[in-house]
C-alpha cells in the first residue's frame, strides 16, 4: 500500500508540473504573434551594409554591393568617400545621415545588453562608426561642414547602380558665412551619442568624437552633449531656451523635441525638479499617440498602425515607438506609474504594449499578414524602390549601367534581383492596403533613419520580452513548487 501511495504521489506531481508547464506555454503564445525578434534585429542592422558608400571592407556581408563614389570630394580637394546613401537613391544627405547615427547610438547605449545577447553589438558599432567616420571627414574645418554629396535633382533623373554613377557629385556645405544650424546640431548630436557607444571600446576614438561634437550647442545636440560629457552648461542651454518646452506629436529627423524631452527624463526621475515642465510636455507626446486618450492627435489605421502621413509613414511609426519604449522604460525605472492623459491613465506596461504592437504590425501582424521588412517572414516587398537592389550586381552583370540604361529594370514588374535584407519600406496606406510596385516610392522606398529607429525598437522589444519572461518564469516556478510541495506533503 505504501509503495502504491508513493507511485500515485509521483504521478500526481508529474501531472501537476505538466499542467503548469502547459499553462506557461499557453500564456506565452497568447502574449503575441511570436516573431523572432533577434532575427529581425540582425536583419535591420545588416541593412546598413547595403547602404554603404565608398571602399567596402573585406568583411562586407552584403556581397551584391561593390565599391562606389571613391572620388567624392575631389572637386574641392577634400576626402568625402564613405558614409551612407540616404535611401533608394545615390545621394549622401548629411542631416538625415547624422540623425540615423544618433538613433543607432541611442539604441546601443540604451539596450547594449540585449543587443549583445543577440550577438549584434559588434555589427551595430561598425554601422555607427561607418557613419561617424564620414561626419568627422565632412567637418573639414571648425567652421565648415559638408552636408550633402551629389545633386539630388540629377540623381533622381537616373536609375543606376552606385557602382556606375555618372551623375554630378556636387558638394554642399555650411560655413560661418552660410550657416545651417540644424545640420550642424544633428552632426554634433550624432558624434556625442557615438562617443558614449565607444567609451568602453575605443577611448581614443570616443574622445575624438566628443571633442569634435562640441562645436555646436542646439537642443538635440545639447541634450546628447550633456549626457556624453556631464557638463551642466549643456543642460542649462536646454533649460534656458524655451523652444524645447513644447508638446509635439511627432519625432523625426526634422523635429527632435520629443527626443530631447525623453533623453532628459532620467534627470527628472532622479529628482531634478526643474525639469517638471518638460516632463509634462513629454507626457503630451505619449497622450497624442495612445488610443483612448482624450488628447490623441495621431490616428491609427483599421489594423492598428499609427498613421501620421502617407509618404514613408513607417518612419514616423518607428521613431514614435523608439520614444515610447525609452520613455516607459525610464518611467518604470524611476518608479513613476505611467502617464495621465485627461481622465485616462496609461501604465508603463500599456505604453510598451502599444509600442510593441506597432513593431509587430511591421513584422507581419497586420490585415495583409505581410512583413514590411524585406527578407523577414514568408511574405514581404519584392520590388523595393532601390537602385542597387533592383539592378543585377556587378558580379553578375559587369557591363556598365548608365543613367538611362536602368529604366528597363525600373519599369519591369519583376522582383528585384538583389534582396536588400532588413530594409523597412514606407509601408501601407491609411486603409492597411499595400501595392508592391517599385514605382511607388512613397510606400516602397527604404531610408537609413527608418531602419535606425527600427533597430532601437526591436532592441526594446527584446528588453521587454526578457524581463517579462524572466518574471513569468520565476512566478510560475514558485507557484509550481508550492503546489507540488503541498500535494506531496499531503
Amino acid at each position: 500500500m505504501a509503495m502504491l501511495s508513493g507511485i500515485l504521489k509521483g504521478l500526481l506531481v508529474f501531472w501537476c508540473v505538466l499542467v503548469s508547464l502547459q499553462g506557461l506555454a499557453a500564456q506565452n503564445v497568447s502574449e503575441g504573434p511570436g516573431f523572432d525578434y533577434k532575427d529581425a534585429l540582425t536583419k535591420a542592422i545588416l541593412f546598413f551594409e547595403g547602404q554603404r558608400s565608398g571602399k567596402l571592407p573585406t568583411n562586407q556581408r552584403v556581397t551584391w554591393r561593390g565599391d562606389s563614389a571613391l572620388a567624392d570630394g575631389q572637386s574641392e580637394n577634400v576626402k568625402l568617400s564613405g558614409g551612407y546613401y540616404d535611401a533608394g537613391d545615390n545621394v549622401k544627405f548629411g542631416w538625415p545621415l547624422s540623425f540615423s547615427i544618433s538613433l543607432l547610438s541611442w539604441a546601443a547605449v540604451e539596450y547594449k545588453s540585449q543587443i549583445s545577447s543577440a550577438n549584434q553589438i559588434g555589427y551595430l558599432q561598425s554601422a555607427i562608426q561607418w557613419g561617424a567616420d564620414f561626419i568627422l571627414k565632412a567637418h573639414t574645418t571648425p567652421t565648415t561642414l559638408y552636408t550633402q554629396v551629389g545633386d539630388g535633382n540629377a540623381d533622381h533623373q537616373c536609375w543606376e547602380r552606385p557602382e556606375d554613377m555618372d551623375t554630378p557629385r556636387t558638394l554642399y556645405k555650411i560655413t560661418s558665412s552660410k550657416p545651417g544650424t540644424e545640420a550642424a546640431a544633428e552632426a554634433a548630436a550624432a558624434l556625442a551619442a557615438a562617443s558614449i557607444v565607444f567609451r568602453g571600446v575605443d577611448s581614443g576614438y570616443s574622445s575624438k568624437l566628443l571633442s569634435q561634437s562640441q562645436s555646436d550647442e542646439l537642443l538635440w545636440a545639447a541634450a546628447w552633449l550633456y549626457r556624453a560629457s556631464g557638463n551642466t552648461k549643456y543642460l542649462n542651454f536646454v533649460l534656458n531656451n524655451q523652444g524645447w518646452s513644447q508638446a509635439v506629436s511627432e519625432f523625426s529627423w526634422d523635429n527632435k523635441l520629443a527626443g530631447v524631452q525623453t533623453l532628459l527624463l532620467k534627470d527628472y526621475v532622479a529628482g531634478k525638479t526643474n525639469l517638471g515642465k518638460f516632463k509634462n510636455d513629454a507626457d503630451s507626446f505619449v497622450c497624442a499617440l495612445m488610443p483612448g486618450s482624450s488628447s490623441r492627435q495621431i490616428q491609427t489605421t483599421p489594423g492598428g498602425l499609427l498613421y501620421t502621413r502617407d509618404s514613408s509613414n513607417l518612419q514616423y511609426v518607428t521613431s514614435a515607438t523608439t520614444v515610447l519604449f525609452v520613455y516607459s522604460r525610464t518611467l518604470k525605472a524611476g518608479g513613476v506609474d505611467g502617464v495621465q492623459c485627461g481622465s485616462a491613465h496609461f501604465s508603463t506596461s500599456q505604453i510598451r504594449a502599444f509600442a510593441k504592437a506597432q513593431v509587430d504590425y511591421i513584422l507581419g501582424n497586420n490585415p495583409l499578414k505581410m512583413s514590411y521588412m524585406v527578407g523577414f517572414g514568408n511574405k514581404y516587398p519584392m520590388q523595393l524602390h532601390h537602385r542597387a537592389s533592383s539592378i543585377p550586381s556587378i558580379g553578375t552583370h559587369p557591363a556598365k549601367v548608365g543613367c538611362n540604361d536602368g529604366q528597363s529594370w525600373y519599369n519591369t514588374g519583376s522582383n528585384n534581383p538583389n534582396t536588400h535584407t532588413g530594409a523597412i519600406v514606407g509601408g501601407p496606406n491609411s486603409n492597411d492596403q499595400f501595392n508592391d510596385a517599385r514605382t511607388d516610392y512613397s510606400h516602397l522606398e527604404p531610408t537609413t533613419y527608418m531602419n535606425a529607429a527600427m533597430v532601437s525598437s526591436l532592441a526594446a522589444v527584446l528588453a521587454t520580452d526578457v524581463a517579462k519572461n524572466s518574471q513569468t518564469n520565476v512566478t510560475m516556478n514558485i507557484a509550481q513548487y508550492e503546489f507540488v510541495e503541498h500535494i506531496y506533503n499531503y
